[in-house]
């Protein structure tokens, strides 16, 4: 009898213990991925001020991945951008955890959940070992229609600098308020 009541006790305190480090890697990925957004929404606004949507393209194909691969650098996490319809499949193509959050996130906004609130997190097994896995929803600003919007919305100038640089993409047909994909961290536990 006593050691099963030692055990539930071991059992509780670890249970609570996962709990505070998984709120505790929420806090720190998101000190990580809301500066990052903060800081992409501020260079594309001024690429679309100060040479048009067009511009905007080279700030998600150059500035984006070179931002994210600087924090990973510093964090030592793996932080990207990833989405269900992607631009750039070499950097955004999303693995099977995102795949299933994005759809998640999909189907919470469409249930009237705010796209700008949604995210998720989840301390995950995989063949390397345990992983720490968060995700922020990225959704379309105004702005971002020049670029993701539908055929109709998208400049011919843009047209033709996505068909340079992405001849395969998917990233379009969005408007304001959809979710177009997710800030991912993976960070090794």
């Amino acid at each position: 009898m006593k050691k099963i009541i030692i055990l539930s006790t071991l059992v509780l305190f670890s249970s609570g213990a996962f709990a505070e480090d998984l709120s505790k890697y929420q806090d720190e990925s998101r000190a990580v991925a809301m500066p990052f957004l903060k800081k992409l929404g501020a260079e594309n606004q001024k690429a679309m001020s100060t040479g048009g949507p067009a511009s905007a393209i080279q700030v998600c194909k150059e500035i984006a991945p070179a931002m994210s691969s600087e924090i990973s650098r510093q964090t030592g996490w793996k932080l990207t951008r990833v989405s269900l319809k992607i631009r750039n499949p070499l950097i955004g193509t999303p693995d099977a955890w995102e795949q299933k959050k994005l759809q998640e996130f999909t189907e919470r906004a469409g249930q009237g959940e705010k796209p700008e609130a949604i995210e998720a997190s989840e301390i995950v097994q995989e063949p390397n070992g345990k992983s720490f896995r968060y995700m922020k929803a990225i959704a379309i600003q105004p702005g971002c229609v020049a670029c993701h919007g539908s055929t109709e919305a998208i400049p011919d100038a843009v047209r033709t600098g996505l068909s340079a640089d992405y001849p395969h993409d998917q990233a379009t047909g969005y408007s304001v308020g959809q979710i177009r994909g997710a800030v991912s961290i993976k960070r090794p536990l």
